[in-house]
This record gives C-alpha cells, sequence and structure tokens, in this order.
C-alpha cells in the first residue's frame, strides 16, 4: 500500500520559515519524481515544486528563491523549506509521487498570519 505522509505543516508569521516533510512507503522512492503542490481555498491546486530521480528541480516562478525542494533517497523523505513565509503562502501542501503512477499524500495545513 502507498502512502506519503505530510508533516511540518502549521501556523507562522509573516517572514518565518517552516520546513515540510514527506515520508514515502511502497513506492520504489527512487525512480519516482516527487513534488510539493498547495492549494488555498477556493483556488486550484498549484505546482510549488518538483526534484526528479536525478535531481532536477523545478520550481513554480513565483516561489523562487524562497522556498527549496530536497530529497533523501535513503529516507524515502523529501522536503520543502519555505522562507520569508507571506500570507498569500497559506494552503494546504500536498506531496505528490510520480513515476507510471501518480500519488497524493493527504495534505498538511501551513497558515501564514500575524
Amino acid at each position: 500500500q502507498v502512502q506519503l505522509v505530510e508533516s511540518g505543516g502549521g501556523l507562522v508569521q509573516p517572514g518565518g520559515s517552516l520546513r515540510l516533510s514527506c515520508a514515502a512507503s511502497g513506492i520504489d522512492f527512487i525512480v519516482y519524481t516527487m513534488g510539493w503542490y498547495r492549494q488555498a481555498p477556493g483556488k486550484q491546486r498549484d505546482l510549488v515544486a518538483t526534484i526528479t530521480s536525478g535531481g532536477k528541480i523545478n520550481y513554480a516562478d513565483s516561489l523562487k528563491g524562497r522556498f527549496t525542494i530536497s530529497r533523501d533517497n535513503a529516507e524515502s523523505t523529501v522536503y520543502l523549506q519555505m522562507n520569508s513565509l507571506k500570507p498569500e503562502d497559506t494552503a494546504v501542501y500536498y506531496c505528490n509521487a510520480e513515476f507510471k503512477n501518480d500519488y497524493w499524500g493527504q495534505g498538511t495545513q501551513v497558515t501564514v498570519s500575524s
């Protein structure tokens, strides 16, 4: 059974930082492209960042410089470091694993507010 379990979300003040983690099980993690997406209330789910099995990284243009995606293949975990957070970063953040199939985590809430 495939599981993607996100953690690390929460409430943070503007300008603060959070690090999200997504632990994968039930897949051959090393071959998967891993990604983070987010969905704000009333909006579509949008790309945040992806990282391929070979380490190639893609970011949403608006997030370059503030967010950093990384992966630890030994731990089957993908991370998202988020710095200089803004209220508009408030959303549910979802982990995604893509190879021949496409899997999603349950999401973790990030709220940026003073």
